[in-house]
């Protein structure tokens, strides 16, 4: 730091108190504009209109009267106008329009082409009385001196091409064309006359087009502006679509072949474009004897003309391979296929390390074009590789890829990351070829790229692990190492970035992890992670996201241990967290449990910490379970969790009586009345539940499956010291019959939670014993104890309302028999252990039992806290 100047320095001197009054003379002169800008009360008087004028009247005085700004007002009020009273603004205020528009500025112009579009759009009058009253302001202005105006102009009359009659189109547009085509008119005139001929020729027949229109065709490709004959020749296109093959052969191709060597570049150029689009149109003699040397002798002189040229060649290569597939001779495949190398790597040769600051302009200009031709290379990879054939793409393609994935230019890799999904598909059984190029852009250090390869990373992942020449599932990914590094640190790279969207998507494709890697994997190297997201992330949609793939880990995790120790980790530090926020995220995780998981599970392990939190502290936390409380109620099924009804119903009577924000108590009066018109769900199936329970059914079966191989896995360690792989996992989901999705067409006869029994007596008895385990030593949370307490004091409270009508089945209070469970035959067994948590388990519960009691820091938060906003 430097030292404070002296006293003596820090005095005013005559010349610095000069100095400061100049400055403030400048701002005075600053400020003197802004003053004038203010409008004088002689201003804002002839600025004011009566406002008993109406609607109609006060356009008409504006326009007479008013400031360009206050009749540009009226013109883009137009359409309004004219829904409103269209009679009256046609008799009246079109006619001021058409006065006002002849002496206008730019501005009213753009808005009254706009206006006008828009009348036609929204059908406001008739077509022919449009024609009559709008169609001469267009056609009158299509010459404005400014450009814009002009194409304004023009875009609103080819819009109205498109709608008007053939013998209006013929008198009113067609006949004026051809003097405004001639050479004696202007340029701008003539490049109008171009555009209009291409949209007229869909609306005449081939003869006509024939006998009007190709005559002035012809004259305009051999203008003597080259601006002309370039528009004119884009044009060509619709004018061969409108006058069929034959024609086009003889009249139009003729006219391209010229074009195509015309001394313009621009005119070349377009040529080019046009041929390349018209390849359909043509047979094959005339691809092979008139196409093919014109565009062999282009892609020859290309890289002695503009860079343009190169661009525009590069972006059409797709086409031209597939238009010209077939008839390359051997030598013309190869010579072609080099060209595009060549493309692939054009600028790259003159990479140096000079500072940009230091590289002339042109030479960066260059630069860029270069960069822009092997962008367009990356967009047409799909299309070479189907060029030479999947088979040869390791020797002819594999090292053009890996120029494109490593190309020291985002846009280039963003291009090729995008088309990496079409180029695994095309690859099939070849797609291990491209397993580093994927971990190259996964760890790519742009996060476009990142984000482009994501759009289809389980799609790629599904291919990588399923395609290959090894005949063993489990292998397919065992030669990639580096996947599961490579997708924690561009996981980790999303997180650090303000780019919370791309995060966000990354973590929902996440989710199809289960199906290409083990689930050990999973559990130790993405699970934990999902979880500090959901804890620490300060983006909501991103907690969401995280919060739904761990829900869809855990459904596809195959050690009992681990699924219960996340269970656990869910309920203690998520729904009893000491942040409302956690608490918050714990309810919609508990959303995606039901969405993911059984009616079942839920009940057995999420349903009572989820209507505990009715007692927490926090309005916002209870206001949101009030919501979720409907999707609570329809994982019930009666009479089994008649029980747990009647603890959801003493919640939502603790609500009603005890809850004295208002914003929550409203929402608990709307959320009973939901919960009373909601039916509830039998044991049995019933017609209106009947795909509803059979998807459930369906959900119980996979996890009890998973139990079950859990077992058989251990047992086969045990034999061998060899662990099951998920091939033999998906073969027994397979034979159990456990689609993950509905199928369409629903049997009449629906099969028991039994049907999924094993083939031999062995397993049989496996089965047997698993879920005979899985619902013995099940005992509840010491902290639901209090839950009894709170019903003998809510059947004395001074104000009980009845929620009787909460279910069709009409429960007055709490008994000992409200903890007893259904059959255990009717659940499904997957997620049971002896590990104490909370479970209002469908099986059997020892209350009694001291191991269950729970520890102190899982006691509930007493109900007697005041139900107030607070902050965590």
């Amino acid at each position: 730091m430097h030292p404070p100047p002296p006293a003596a320095a820090m005095e005013f001197s005559q010349n610095s108190l000069f100095g400061y009054m100049e400055d403030l003379q400048e701002l005075t002169i600053i400020e003197r504009p802004v003053r004038r800008s203010l409008k004088t009360p002689e201003e804002i008087e002839r600025l004011t209109v009566d406002e008993d004028l109406s609607d109609i009247e006060r356009a008409v005085y504006l326009l007479s009267a008013g400031q360009d700004i206050q009749g540009t007002s009226v013109i883009a009020n137009l359409p309004f106008l004219m829904r409103q009273n269209p009679a009256e603004t046609l008799r009246r205020i079109l006619p001021k329009v058409r006065e006002v528009l002849r002496v206008a500025g730019v501005e009213m112009q753009l808005t009254a082409a706009v206006s006008f579009l828009t009348i036609l759009r929204e059908e406001s009058v008739s077509i022919h009385t449009y024609a009559h009253s709008f169609l001469q302001v267009i056609l009158l202005h299509l010459e404005h001196r400014d450009a814009g105006v002009s194409n304004a102009w023009l875009e609103t009359l080819l819009s109205v091409i498109e709608v008007l009659p053939k013998e209006t189109l013929r008198h009113e547009i067609l006949n004026p064309l051809v003097s405004k085509a001639q050479l004696s008119q202007t340029v701008q005139s003539r490049l109008v006359s171009c555009k209009i001929l291409g949209k007229l020729t869909n609306k005449f027949d081939a003869l006509a087009i024939k006998r009007e229109i190709l005559p002035l065709v012809k004259s305009l490709c051999q203008d003597v502006e080259y601006e002309v004959r370039s528009c004119m020749c884009r044009q060509l296109e619709n004018i061969a679509q409108g006058i069929g093959t034959e024609l086009t052969k003889s009249v139009v191709l003729p006219e391209l072949i010229e074009l195509s060597r015309d001394e313009g570049s621009s005119v070349r150029l377009a040529a080019f474009e046009t041929l390349v689009n018209l390849l359909d149109t043509f047979d094959t003699d005339d691809r092979s004897q008139t196409i093919l040397p014109l565009v062999k002798s282009f892609c020859e002189k290309s890289f002695k003309a503009d860079e343009s040229i190169l661009i525009s060649l590069s972006f059409h290569l797709g086409k031209l391979c597939h238009g010209l597939y077939g008839i390359f001779t051997p030598d013309q495949h190869l010579r072609f296929l080099e060209f595009y190398k060549k493309l692939c790597t054009l600028g790259l040769q003159q990479e140096n390390g000079h500072n940009e600051n230091q590289i002339p302009p042109q030479i960066l200009e260059q630069e860029k074009k270069y960069i822009s031709v092997r962008k367009n290379c990356a967009y047409n990879f799909p299309a070479m590789i189907v060029f030479v054939d999947p088979k040869n793409f390791h020797m002819d393609l594999y090292s053009t890829f890996f120029c494109l994935c490593h190309d020291p230019e985002v846009p280039v890799r963003y291009t090729i990351a995008i088309c990496f999904y079409e180029v695994s598909k095309l690859l099939n059984s070849g797609v291990y070829l491209i397993h580093k190029e994927l971990i190259t852009l996964l760890q790519d250090e742009s996060l476009e790229v990142l984000d482009a390869l994501i759009d289809h990373l389980p799609e790629i992942l599904e291919l990588m692990s399923t395609g290959g020449e090894s005949s063993v599932q489990e292998n397919k990914l065992s030669s990639l190492p580096d996947l599961i590094p490579a997708l924690t640190a561009a996981e980790q790279r999303a997180a650090a970035s303000l780019k919370w969207r791309t995060h966000e998507k990354l973590l929902q494709k996440y989710a199809c992890l289960p199906h290409i890697i083990s689930s050990d994997q999973i559990y130790y190297r993405f699970l934990q992670r999902m979880f500090t997201i959901v804890m620490t992330n300060n983006v909501l949609p991103v907690q969401k996201a995280a919060s739904r793939t761990l829900c869809i880990f855990l459904r596809y995790n195959r050690k009992q241990e681990q699924r219960h120790e996340v269970i656990q980790k869910l309920i203690e530090q998520l729904g009893q967290g000491k942040s409302y926020w956690n608490r918050l995220r714990f309810l919609d995780t508990c959303e995606f449990i039901i969405e993911i998981f059984s009616k079942s599970f839920f009940c057995k392990y999420f349903f009572l910490p989820a209507i505990e939190l009715t007692h927490d502290p926090v309005a916002n936390v209870r206001m949101k379970l009030c919501y979720l409380l409907p999707k609570v109620k329809s994982t019930l099924k009666i009479p089994a969790d008649k029980h747990l009804l009647q603890q959801l119903e003493m919640c939502v009577r603790k609500l009603l009586c005890q809850e004295k924000d208002k914003d929550v108590l409203a929402t608990v009066k709307r959320t009973v009345l939901e919960l009373d018109r909601m039916e509830m769900s039998m044991d049995a199936f019933q017609k209106k539940f009947y795909e509803k329970d059979l998807l459930d059914q369906e959900k119980e079966r996979e996890e009890l499956l998973l139990l079950e191989m859990e077992q058989l896995e251990k047992e086969k360690q045990q034999n061998d010291g060899r662990p099951m792989s998920d091939k033999t996992f998906e073969k027994k989901r397979r034979d159990t019959k456990t689609p993950t999705t509905l199928p369409k067409n629903i049997p009449i006869s629906v099969p028991g939670p039994s049907s999924g029994t094993p083939s031999t007596s062995k397993e049989i008895k496996k089965s047997k014993l698993i879920r005979s385990q899985s619902f013995n030593n099940q005992a509840f949370h010491a902290k639901y104890g209090n839950l009894d307490k709170c019903a003998g004091k809510s059947s004395t409270a001074a104000y009980t309302p009845s929620v009787s009508g909460l279910t069709k089945t009409s429960v007055i209070s709490l008994t000992d028999d409200s903890f007893r469970t259904r059959n255990a035959g009717s659940a499904p067994s997957s997620f049971s252990s002896n590990t104490p948590l909370p479970s209002t388990s469908r099986g059997t519960g020892n209350s009694g039992d001291p191991k269950s009691s729970g520890s102190k820091d899982t006691q509930p938060r007493k109900a007697t806290l005041k139900s107030r906003k607070s902050n965590p």
